[in-house]
C-alpha cells in the first residue's frame, strides 16, 4: 500500500474497521457491519461509499438471497483490509482505536519508521496542515507512539520524531517502503 492511498484510506473515521471486519469474515451487509463496528449509521455509510470510492469495495451486483452481501472487497480491498486487521490487532483498547481513527494518526507513524524531521514528515504526507501535524505529532508523542528527541549534533538543534511501543507495532503492520 503507498502512502497516498494510506492517506486517502485514514480520512474517514471507520474506513480501517470496515476494512478489518470484512476481512475477518463478518459478512457484507450493512446491518452486521454497523453492529460489529458500533458507529453511527451516519458515519458508517460515509465511510462505506468512501471505500467503494476508493476501489477498495463494490457493490455486490445482481439479486439474489436476502443473506447474500452488499458490499465485497476487491483484489485492492482485501491486501487494505489485510492490513487494516494487522492494525487492528496491535491495538491495546478502545481509547487507542480512537486515535487511531483520528485521519493523520496512521500515516504519520508509517512515514516515522525511524527518526523523521517534522519538515520530511510533511512532505511524506502531501496535504497535511502544519497545525494538523503538530497536534496529531503532539497526541501521538503524549500516547507514548512516538518519540519526540532533539538533535544537538548540528549548528542548530532540530527535533525528529520516530514510532516507538505501539506506534511502531502500526508502523510494522503497515509495512510502507519509503
Amino acid at each position: 500500500m503507498d502512502i497516498t492511498l494510506l492517506v486517502n484510506l485514514t480520512s474517514r473515521a471507520w474506513s480501517l474497521k470496515i476494512l478489518a471486519l470484512l476481512d475477518s469474515g463478518t459478512p457484507g451487509r450493512q446491518a452486521p457491519l454497523i453492529a460489529a463496528a458500533r458507529a453511527s449509521r451516519t458515519s458508517f455509510a460515509s465511510s462505506l461509499d468512501h471505500l467503494v470510492q476508493l476501489g477498495l469495495l463494490e457493490k455486490n451486483p445482481g439479486h439474489g438471497h436476502p443473506l447474500r452481501p452488499e458490499f465485497r472487497l476487491t483484489h485492492t480491498g482485501k491486501t487494505a483490509a489485510a492490513i487494516a486487521s494487522r492494525i487492528l490487532e496491535t491495538l491495546p483498547d478502545d481509547d487507542a482505536f480512537a486515535i487511531i481513527r483520528r485521519s493523520w494518526a496512521v500515516p504519520i507513524l508509517a512515514v516515522t519508521e525511524s527518526p523523521t524531521r517534522f519538515s520530511v514528515i510533511k512532505s511524506g504526507l502531501g496535504t497535511i496542515t502544519d497545525r494538523a501535524l503538530s497536534q496529531s505529532l503532539c497526541v501521538l508523542e503524549d500516547r507514548a507512539w512516538l518519540k519526540r528527541e532533539i538533535d544537538v549534533s548540528q549548528r542548530s538543534p532540530f527535533p525528529t520524531y520516530h514510532a516507538v511501543n505501539a506506534g511502531r507495532k502500526i508502523n510494522q503492520a503497515i509495512g510502507l517502503s519509503i
